[in-house]
């Protein structure tokens, strides 16, 4: 059984029960002083407390996806790391469609009607990094009317670890999506949902290691150029978009900043401004001071010529660490007169799900009017 199964987390709920009422059960019997009751007493509470913080992580891990499988969860991933493609002439799709399933909460199975959801491999030319993503076709896509129409792209990342399926089922992109353009107030575009975690286990930061993977190229060049390949989309940056949460929202704030020739606008919900170091990541710059300067987005503000694209941020007056910093940034790309920026602040709200699910129809919304439909 997978690690997000139900029946894992029901399995694990009910052997937690089971021992509780057990200690309970048992205590009185195993009150003696012999070694054998103190083992047993140790026993039962060292299992009992294990099965609770097994219910509690499989629970947390249901609500927010850090982790898509046993795999995942203890770095033993091997179809998703770094990929060498050796094809001969580039031959082969960029893009290959592993399955297709319905929109949340649309019934009808006829893609003009209710759009689709594609689960899918892409492919890196130039970084040869892989990775697995999932591509929200809106209904307008299939329809015989618009077969010339090419449709603005909105890239979304997770944040890290993250899953992208979380991108779909929990945080429901595609389903709000839909719902937005079905009532007029947004227009229909492709959602590329995935993580920033292109090389993994590592939290790569979006950054261009030297000597390790190119994650900044593969998101600023490569994924552009596969979904040009296979969708109808408009290879101007004015037709692209990119967004994220926490980690995801960074990668997306740095991505546009550093290209404005590949993305018109970028969000970032709850994000932080400076890549950090610690053992997710390893060393993402080795001595390299350009490159950490880069990365810190206060640092690109005060230094480097301000991009034309557009920004929005999010945060929390009350439940978010970045609310100061993200005021701090407001007011540093204001200062630009060439950067836009725009802002979400909820008067309270984590670093969590039910906060981003809070933003993600506002902020579709303003995405949606910084792009442009060819």
């Amino acid at each position: 059984m997978g690690l997000t199964s139900n029946k894992v987390l029901v399995l694990t709920i009910v052997i937690a029960a089971v021992l509780f009422v057990g200690t309970v059960w048992l205590w009185p019997r195993l009150a003696r002083q012999s070694w054998r009751s103190v083992s047993g007493r140790v026993g039962l509470m060292l299992a009992t407390q294990l099965a609770l913080f097994a219910s509690v992580g499989l629970a947390a891990n249901q609500a927010f996806g850090f982790y898509a499988s046993w795999a995942d969860l203890f770095g033993q991933e091997t179809d998703q790391g770094l990929v060498v493609d050796h094809i001969a002439g580039g031959g082969s799709s960029p893009v290959q469609v592993v399955s297709t399933s319905r929109v949340i909460g649309v019934s009808s199975p006829l893609p003009q009607v209710a759009g689709q959801v594609q689960k899918v491999d892409i492919i890196g030319r130039t970084t040869h990094l892989a990775t697995p993503a999932f591509v929200y076709l809106p209904p307008e896509y299939f329809q015989p009317q618009n077969r010339a129409r090419k449709f603005p792209v909105s890239v979304v990342l997770t944040g890290y670890p993250g899953t992208a399926q979380a991108l779909v089922d929990k945080l429901h992109y595609p389903s709000t999506a839909q719902q937005l353009a079905k009532n007029g107030k947004m227009q229909p575009m492709i959602l590329v949902m995935l993580r920033p975690t292109v090389a993994p286990p590592r939290d790569t930061e979006c950054v261009d290691i030297p000597g390790g993977p190119q994650a900044e190229t593969f998101f600023a060049q490569d994924l552009r150029d596969a979904v040009i390949a296979h969708y109808r989309v408009d290879k101007t940056p004015a037709s692209w978009g990119i967004v994220g949460d926490s980690t995801g929202g960074y990668c997306a704030l740095k991505i546009a900043m550093h290209h404005p020739r590949s993305y018109a606008a970028a969000a970032g919900l709850s994000p932080y401004y400076k890549a950090p170091i610690d053992p997710t990541t390893g060393d993402l710059f080795h001595g390299n001071t350009n490159l950490r300067n880069r990365a810190d987005l206060f640092w690109t503000l005060k230094h480097l010529a301000p991009p034309e694209t557009s920004l929005l941020v999010t945060s929390s007056k009350v439940g978010e660490h970045n609310y100061k910093d993200t005021l701090r940034f407001i007011k540093s790309v204001q200062d630009t007169n060439v950067t836009r920026i725009s802002s979400i602040i909820l008067p309270s709200g984590g670093h969590n799900f039910n906060t981003w699910k809070r933003e993600i129809p506002g902020m579709l919304q303003w995405i949606s009017t910084r792009l442009v439909a060819h």
